[in-house]
Parts: C-alpha cells; structure tokens; sequence
C-alpha cells in the first residue's frame, strides 16, 4: 500500500466496497490483480457488465457478484473503476450521479481520449477523478499504467490509484496534456510490437525456421532487449551499436530497415493513432445524449 505523510494508505475503508463498471478484459485484469495482492478482499467487490452473458461468465472467474443493474451499489462504494468504452460514459455518470454516489468516491476512468474535465462536467459533482490509461500486458502484470489527477483529488487518492495499477504492473503519473501521447504510445503499443514480432517471425521462416522456433526466438528478444534497456539505463542507440559489428549481418540489416523508413513509418503511426485518441473523447461532451 502507498504511504501519504508517512501513514499507509488504504485502497478502501473498512465497510466498504470496490466496483468496476465494465467487467471487461481491463476491468477483471484489474481486480485479479487486486485480489492476488491482496489489496483486497473478494466480499469487498463487485462489477458490472452490459448483458446477463458476460455478468455471467465475469461472476463465475472473478468469484464476485456482477450485475447488469449496478445502482444498489453505488452508495457503498468507496472506490469505482470505470472501465467501458468512451461512449458510454455519459450513461454511467447518469447512473451513477442517479443512485446515491458519496461525494468522497474516488472514481477512476481508463476511458481513452475522455479528459478530466469532460467526466467531471459530465458526471456534475465534486466527487475526485483520477484519469488512467493502462495497456493489456497488465494482463500478464507487465503492464505500464500513466494516471492524472481530476479536480478535486489530492495526493491521498492519486496513492490509492497507484497502489491500484501497481498490482498489474508499473504505474506512472503524468500531466493530463500527455495522455493521448501516452495513449498512442503504450496504450495501443502492444498491436504495434505484436505487428513487428509478427514479421519477423515470418521472415524467420522464409529464411528456413519453423515457425514456432522463429516465434520463440523472435518474442524472447523482444523481452530481453527491452529489458536490457531498463535495466542497464544506456540509450538503444548505444545498445544497437554494441551488436553492429564492422561489416556484419547486422549492419546490413538495418541499412535495409532504413532503406524502407521504418522510423518514420513507426512515428507516423503514433502520431495517427494520437489524433484518434484525441477526438474519442467527444461523445462525453454532448449532453445532449445524457440520459
């Protein structure tokens, strides 16, 4: 648990409970991780999903209730991860503004491309915010989570928040001005390393490999590069010149890797994909679709 002036910040108050809206892959990712941590307790839990199908299956692998018709939960709630796509936040906040939410709630949205400002006037009270994008490899708790504070959070509930996304991986704070940088970046990154081990491993086998070997060799140099940039701090420029040797394989290969621009490909795709996330957010401005 985090600590806030040298005291242990709870993710909730006894007697309370933790709900997730949007029992997605996110959202049971999250409280798995929750629940392996221990940061809390199964009878401290609930979620909700859109149809009786997905409640179904959520409930049977989370061992929690989970329920189409989350209203009754609402006014024990102590902490509410917000977990559904961008357009339904206007019909969450409704609910939720409808069914007794406490002012002091923390509300935690992963809502891509929807800022501050807009679930705050969305949701029309002066409940706190944290506003988080996490990526899937949380899945696997090697997952990289940036959150911001709302309004009306303080550095006790941003603690609480990180304590939440550091049970699935690593949790970084941001300025909200980032975030669909940082959406583009790390949230829809992994498709984009997927993509890349994907044709590698496909040259691989043009060159001979069977697949699964090209596959294997392929996704352990993916982890043990990317770890030998955490871990000993050096540039990946300073890393790649250590494997490119004076007229080796190497240096040839990348010749050809920049003979086909591959940084600018690679930076024409984040900056695509920043734009999009920039204009996710807009169906939680119109108010007209409140109801």
């Amino acid at each position: 648990m985090k600590t806030v002036s040298g005291k242990a910040t709870p993710l909730i108050a006894p007697g309370e409970t933790l709900g997730v809206i949007g029992a997605g892959v996110m959202g049971r990712t999250l409280l798995h991780g929750l629940f392996d941590s221990g940061a809390i307790a199964r009878e401290q839990a609930w979620a909700a999903a859109s149809s009786q199908s997905s409640c179904d299956a959520a409930s049977e692998e989370l061992r929690i209730p989970v329920e189409t018709d989350f209203r009754s939960r609402i006014a024990g709630s102590g902490m509410i991860l917000i977990c559904v796509k961008p357009k339904q936040a206007v019909k969450v906040t409704s609910i939720l503004r409808e069914s007794g939410l406490r002012p002091d709630t923390l509300l935690i949205s992963i809502l891509a491309g929807a800022t501050i400002a807009q679930l705050e006037s969305a949701l029309g009270t002066h409940n706190p915010w944290i506003r988080a994008m996490p990526n899937t490899p949380c899945v696997v708790r090697e997952g990289i989570t940036v959150i911001c504070a709302g309004t009306y959070a303080s550095a006790e509930h941003m603690a609480r928040a990180q304590s939440v996304f550091e049970a699935v991986g690593q949790c970084l704070p941001a300025d909200e001005v980032h975030f669909n940088a940082i959406t583009a970046l790390s949230g829809s990154g992994p498709a984009y390393q997927y993509l890349i081990m994907e044709a590698f491993a496909d040259a691989g086998v043009r060159v001979g490999l069977p697949r699964q070997l090209a596959l294997t060799l392929v996704s352990q140099t993916a982890v043990g590069a990317a770890k030998m940039v955490q871990s000993t701090g050096r540039h990946p420029a300073a890393l790649r010149d250590d494997v490119t040797t004076p007229a080796g394989c190497t240096i040839g290969g990348l010749l050809m890797l920049e003979d086909g621009k591959i940084r600018s490909v690679l930076a024409r795709a984040i900056e695509e994909a920043t734009k999009i996330a920039g204009s996710l957010g807009a169906a939680v401005s119109d108010k007209d679709k409140r109801s």
